[in-house]
C-alpha cells in the first residue's frame, strides 16, 4: 500500500510550522491515521503536539541533505510506523534531493508552498532558482502576512510565470484569507483574425496554449521563431519555437511546438522565421499528451528578435 506524502515547501520562517500546527489540529485533517513529521529545517516556531485532536503524530528531524537517501527514508517507516507523511521541506534544498530519494510506495498526494509575502521579493530577485524550484510543483501557494500595502499583482505574476495550474490565497495579518481573483491577461487578442505573439510575448503564449492547447484550437496565429529540425516528429513538420530562460543560463530549454509543412525539411535548422499557422490539437509524445498542432499558412526567413531568449520569470 502506498503512503501518502504532503510536502510543505518554502523558506526559513514563511509559516510552515504553523500551518502544519494548524492542519493537525484539525479533526476533519487529523482523524487518527499514524503520521510522521519529517523536519527537514528548524525555525523559531515549535510544535505544540498536545494540541493535536489525536495521540498519533511522530517527529524526525532531517540534519542535512546527504541524509536524504532512499534508505533513510525507509528506515524512517520502520522505526515509526505510519499511515501517512508530511514534510516541512527546506528551502534550500532543491527539490530533487527528495524526488530521487523517495521510495516508490512514497506518493505525494499534496504540495503546498508557503511564502512570506514580505520577503519573497527578496528571495525571488537574489535566489531566484530556489525560489523557482519551489514554485513550479505545488498544486496551491499561500502568501502570508499581508497588507493592503501587498502587492499581490506581483506575487501572481511571479506563481504563473512558471506554474499554470496553482491556486493561490493571500493571508492577511489578521488571519482573514483573501481569494486570488487576479485575472491571467494575456498580452495578445485572442479574437483577432490572426493572433500576433510579439516577441516578447512568446513565452507568455507557449506557457498557456501547453496548458490549454484547445483554447487556441480552429485561430490562426502568427510568431516569430527558431528552425528547430529533429526526427522526432513525423514526416512534413518541423518545430518553431524558442529558447526559454525560467531563472538562470543553466536553466535554458527549447520552448517549441510540432508545425505541419510541405516544404518543412526545406527550412535550415537553427535559421530564423516567421510563422503562419492555423492550429489544431493533438497528441504526440513530445508533448507527453495533448499539445498545439500547427498547420502552416506562410513560413518566410526573418532575422532574429532583439533578445534570442525568452524570459519566464523578470
Amino acid at each position: 500500500m502506498s503512503v501518502p506524502v504532503y510536502l510543505f515547501t518554502g523558506f526559513l520562517d514563511a509559516g510552515k510550522t504553523t500551518f502544519i500546527q494548524e492542519t493537525l489540529e484539525d479533526p476533519g485533517f487529523n482523524t487518527g491515521e499514524k503520521t510522521l513529521v519529517l523536519l527537514c529545517e528548524e525555525g523559531e516556531k515549535e510544535f505544540e503536539p498536545e494540541k493535536f485532536p489525536n495521540n498519533n503524530v511522530r517527529f524526525m528531524t532531517v540534519e542535512d541533505q546527504s541524509q536524504l537517501t532512499e534508505g533513510f527514508l525507509r528506515s524512517c517507516r520502520k522505526q515509526y510506523p505510519m499511515d501517512c507523511v508530511m514534510i516541512e521541506y527546506n528551502g534550500m534544498w532543491p527539490l530533487t534531493a527528495l524526488y530521487d530519494a523517495m521510495p516508490k510506495d512514497w506518493q505525494i498526494y499534496q504540495i503546498i508552498a508557503i511564502a512570506d509575502s514580505t520577503t519573497f521579493p527578496s528571495y525571488l530577485n537574489n535566489m531566484r532558482q530556489l525560489t523557482v524550484d519551489k514554485l513550479q510543483d505545488p498544486e496551491m501557494v499561500i502568501f502570508n502576512r499581508c497588507t493592503d500595502s501587498t502587492d499581490k499583482a506581483l506575487l501572481h505574476r511571479a506563481v504563473r510565470m512558471v506554474n499554470r495550474r496553482a491556486q493561490m490565497a493571500f493571508e492577511r495579518t489578521d488571519g482573514s484569507v483573501d481569494d486570488d481573483v487576479i485575472i491571467d491577461e494575456l498580452p495578445f487578442d485572442l479574437n483577432a483574425p490572426i493572433i500576433d505573439i510579439a516577441d516578447e510575448d512568446y513565452g507568455v503564449w507557449y506557457l498557456d496554449a501547453m496548458d490549454n492547447p484547445r483554447k487556441y484550437k480552429g485561430k490562426t496565429i502568427r510568431f516569430k521563431a527558431y528552425v528547430c529540425q529533429t526526427d522526432r516528429v513525423p514526416k512534413g513538420c518541423f518545430v518553431p519555437g524558442r529558447f526559454g530562460m525560467t531563472c538562470c543560463a543553466a536553466d535554458i530549454s527549447f520552448c517549441g511546438v510540432i508545425c505541419a509543412d510541405k516544404n518543412a525539411a526545406s527550412y535550415p535548422h537553427r535559421s530564423w522565421v516567421n510563422v503562419t499557422a492555423k492550429v489544431d490539437v493533438k497528441k504526440h509524445a513530445i508533448y507527453r499528451g495533448e499539445g498545439p498542432w500547427l498547420t502552416a499558412i506562410e513560413v518566410v526567413p526573418a532575422g532574429p528578435p532583439a533578445d534570442e531568449l525568452v524570459y519566464f520569470l523578470r
